[in-house]
């Protein structure tokens, strides 16, 4: 397995996750070869996985109709479905999060997305799932949205694990990370041990494409002086983002603050790339890995993608490649009549519902299996 691409992205600093959870993929142990074989270090999960999960397998149908006829709410029995696979893969992970001391082997599970927008809601769900799920190699999902980064500080200063979701712009980013260090000066304030307290900030990428790209496509097909230019950064906006926020993450975990509290033993919270499933043809399936990678960022990948790079990936350090050109592309927007800050508040906003959808789609699939006998 010494050619493995997805083990060769290790030795250059990126983390790969899988964006999928299910009971029979921990129970056969599809799991455990997956972090043996393919160094895959952590995992993410959300409503919409969830969904899926539940909708398309009978594996969870007896533990529903159990906990149906005693009584329970769709909600309580969608958490106790959820935690016990949560649970269930961070167990699997735990060796590999004991042997790297805490860099690796995390679960993430996320509040639920109703909770979006309501700060002191999502701070006290996020405090009970993390009682719930009782192991230090879980994160609680968070969504990056303007009541969401107080909820991020809070959580952080009382030492609960947090992915920050849901992030799409570069000045959100900014805030998500004065967040998560304002969470770690206050707990080193209090005297409170900051070692093993983990945070990564999910910057979504395909999504930010799969927006822009239409609009850069009628420039396109209009002609002219526009045309070249839209031309040139179609299916590169993701990508430039992306590497911009490395830039940002460089300079503010390198600087003075966070170096006192690093010799405290605080962490870096690293940048993880989700939404990284190509959703355009027209582009290499392995696009949103092969050209995001570098040291002390996280991948997490569909199913699909994870085979995929398996399959023909071709790691080599990438991020900090072409930054030049990656700053002239958003710079360049404008010119275009492309605003990428109302780009990203859109996609912020239609985040949140699609996370909403699924939540209410699997608590009407939770209502159906429930009455089966």
């Amino acid at each position: 397995m010494k050619n493995n691409p997805l083990k060769q992205l290790e030795t250059l600093g990126q983390s790969i996750w899988l964006d999928y959870i299910r009971r029979d993929l921990i129970a056969s142990g599809n799991l455990r070869h997956l972090i043996e074989e393919d160094g895959l270090q952590g995992m993410t999960s959300n409503p919409s996985i969830f969904e899926k999960a539940i909708a398309d397998s009978h594996d969870y149908d007896k533990d529903i109709r159990a906990m149906a006829l005693k009584g329970k709410g769709y909600n309580e029995i969608y958490e106790a479905l959820s935690q016990r696979d949560v649970q269930s893969a961070a167990d699997e992970f735990r060796p590999l999060y004991d042997r790297t001391d805490g860099k690796a082997g995390y679960v993430s599970l996320e509040v639920n997305p109703h909770l979006a927008n309501n700060t002191n809601g999502t701070i006290q769900e996020a405090r009970r799932l993390w009682g719930d799920l009782n192991r230090p190699n879980v994160f609680i999902k968070v969504p990056a949205t303007a009541n969401g980064l107080p909820a991020i500080q809070q959580l952080v200063s009382e030492g609960i694990n947090v992915n920050v979701t849901l992030l799409f712009g570069l000045p959100r980013y900014r805030q998500v990370v004065e967040a998560y260090i304002a969470g770690i000066e206050a707990r080193t304030t209090q005297g409170k041990a900051v070692k093993h307290v983990a945070s990564v900030a999910s910057f979504f990428l395909s999504r930010i494409d799969a927006l822009v790209d239409p609009l850069l496509e009628k420039l396109i097909a209009q002609g002219g002086k526009e045309a070249d230019l839209a031309k040139k950064v179609r299916g590169q906006v993701a990508s430039a983002s992306a590497k911009m926020a490395y830039q940002i993450y460089k300079e503010i975990f390198g600087s003075n603050r966070f170096k006192k509290l690093a010799a405290q033993g605080a962490r870096v919270q690293r940048l993880l790339w989700a939404s990284t499933g190509t959703k355009n043809p027209d582009y290499s399936d392995v696009k949103y890995i092969e050209t995001l990678i570098g040291p002390d960022t996280v991948n997490t990948v569909p199913l699909e993608t994870l085979d995929a790079y398996r399959d023909h990936g071709v790691p080599k350090a990438s991020l900090e490649k072409d930054v030049a050109d990656a700053a002239r592309v958003l710079k360049r927007l404008p010119e275009l009549g492309i605003s990428i800050d109302e780009v990203t508040q859109q996609l912020e906003d239609e985040g949140v519902t699609k996370f909403n959808k699924p939540f209410d789609k699997l608590m009407e699939t939770l209502a159906q299996r429930s009455l089966r006998h």
